[in-house]
């Protein structure tokens, strides 16, 4: 396959191998980009600005939802893409594919509804002639740098409200996972989108990411990933904006009077497992009411034990590999650890390849890794407290901080938890895996910086200007 800049596709010889996340056998070949690639790219994609920004918002919105139209017209093809090169369970996957079709559709409307305000300047003496109010005008080059985990609808937060502000991207994607992220330029290039727009570069953080790191001309780096590289983005950026979401080890509260503890697990289970516990949201902490600690963990064993796991191609399955043997191996180590300071393995704790069993660890404590650290797999340690505000505490004691979720019959339990937790999204009767693509979603803390959801995301990658207005003459009639 080939990287995309300066309105070209390119192929050459020297390539990435995209390999099937489950049986490690080569599924495709991808040009690698060069730090030269990279800053063409940028070139472009700064050549482009002006087209960008001029385009009608009707022209911007009716391209985004024609990327939306044809998603939908390709859900299979995506879906099978991610399952192979993502190890995406193929259901979890068509839900992907649904969720980006609804971000594109989003985006569209916030391109219609993009503006600024009226500004009540003459609220101030002396000012009474003037009219003033605010216009949002694009940043410019959008620099997108995406994970592995959501190779579309990632993308898809990141590239709806950049186009619909008026920008143009360069986009560089995972290069375990690249393929989706080609045919989703392939796609938007077919609902009308300008090629040099978009420009995909294709290559390690090491050669193309640093051109984008060294880059005068990029004007926002939106960026989704690993605390270490996030810091680095932000301390090179100068004064360029910044959007980082850099991960979490997410925490659910079960209360002593939760109203179901059966949904609560079927909740968590949904929550820790799916895409084997591979999303920033995953709930992998269990902070349990000791009233309630045998049921849930009987109920989350039970529930835990009847997952499938295997290939991600086949339908029955419901948690595939993880993206390496290299992170199976790390958890691996991580649960071993775990035991050996006296938690318990309930269930699972084993892998096979990169397979990791889903696992259920009870008697754990903060200093564990399989705590303290973001897993990124299929696990879920669980802790008793006895009050509210210990619950509260353990949950907050973390120096991420992206969201939580409690169980509770009270609101003022729910919303005291909701009050305290330092974090972008607190979830009330509700695992902290849920997110609407409507919503700000974001973190606090060594979670990140700035907020998604396409009306959210647009304004981080806008400004405001202020126009004042003194007419020549009194407009009062006389």
């Amino acid at each position: 396959m080939s990287i995309h800049v300066a309105s070209e596709w390119i192929q050459r010889d020297k390539t990435i191998s995209v390999r099937n996340k489950y049986d490690g056998r080569i599924i495709d070949e991808v040009t690698e980009a060069t730090p030269a690639d990279a800053e063409r790219a940028i070139e472009a994609a700064n050549g482009a600005k002006d087209t960008m920004a001029m385009m009608p918002a009707h022209e911007r919105a009716e391209i985004l939802r024609e990327t939306s139209r044809l998603i939908s017209e390709r859900k299979e093809e995506f879906a099978e893409v991610m399952a192979a090169e993502a190890g995406k369970p193929i259901k979890t996957a068509r839900g992907e594919v649904e969720r980006a079709v609804s971000t594109f559709q989003l985006s569209a409307g916030e391109a219609e509804r993009h503006s600024g305000e009226e500004v009540p300047i003459d609220a101030q003496p002396g000012n009474g002639n003037r009219i003033a109010f605010t216009k949002r005008f694009p940043v410019g080059v959008v620099a997108a740098i995406t994970p592995f985990n959501f190779p579309l609808n990632l993308v898809a937060h990141k590239f709806g409200p950049a186009f619909a502000a008026g920008n143009t991207v360069v986009h560089k994607p995972a290069t375990s996972t690249p393929l989706t992220a080609v045919k989703l330029a392939e796609t938007l290039f077919d609902a009308g989108l300008p090629r040099d727009a978009l420009n995909l570069v294709v290559g390690s953080g090491s050669t193309v990411g640093e051109a984008l790191l060294n880059s005068d001309d990029i004007d926002h780096y939106s960026f989704t990933g690993s605390r270490a590289v996030g810091k680095r983005i932000k301390e090179r950026s100068e004064l360029a904006g910044v959007s980082l979401e850099l991960g979490n080890n997410s925490p659910a509260i079960v209360h002593e009077d939760a109203p179901d503890v059966a949904d609560a697990a079927s909740r968590i289970i949904d929550g820790a497992y799916t895409y084997g516990g591979q999303m920033c949201i995953s709930t992998q902490r269990i902070l349990v009411h000791e009233s309630r600690h045998e049921e849930l963990l009987d109920e989350l064993i039970s529930q835990a034990s009847a997952l499938t796991l295997g290939d991600p191609l086949d339908e029955n399955t419901d948690v595939g590999p993880l993206i390496s043997e290299d992170d199976a191996e790390r958890i691996e180590e991580w649960v071993e650890s775990a035991k050996a300071d006296g938690a318990t393995v309930e269930l699972g704790g084993g892998r096979d390849g990169a397979l990791v069993e889903p696992t259920v660890i009870d008697d754990t404590s903060q200093d564990m890794d399989v705590v303290c650290q973001e897993a990124f797999a299929p696990i879920v340690a669980v802790q008793t407290y006895e009050t509210l505000s210990e619950a509260i505490e353990l949950a907050d004691d973390t120096p991420y901080g992206l969201q939580a979720g409690i169980f509770t019959e009270s609101h003022q339990v729910g919303l005291t938890a909701a009050m305290n937790i330092e974090c972008g999204g607190v979830m009330i009767n509700d695992i902290p895996t849920f997110r609407a693509d409507q919503q700000p979603y974001g973190g606090s803390k060594e979670s990140g910086i700035g907020r998604e959801g396409p009306k959210y995301a647009i304004e981080e990658l806008s400004e405001e200007r202020v126009i004042c207005f003194r007419p020549n003459e009194d407009l009062h009639l006389n």
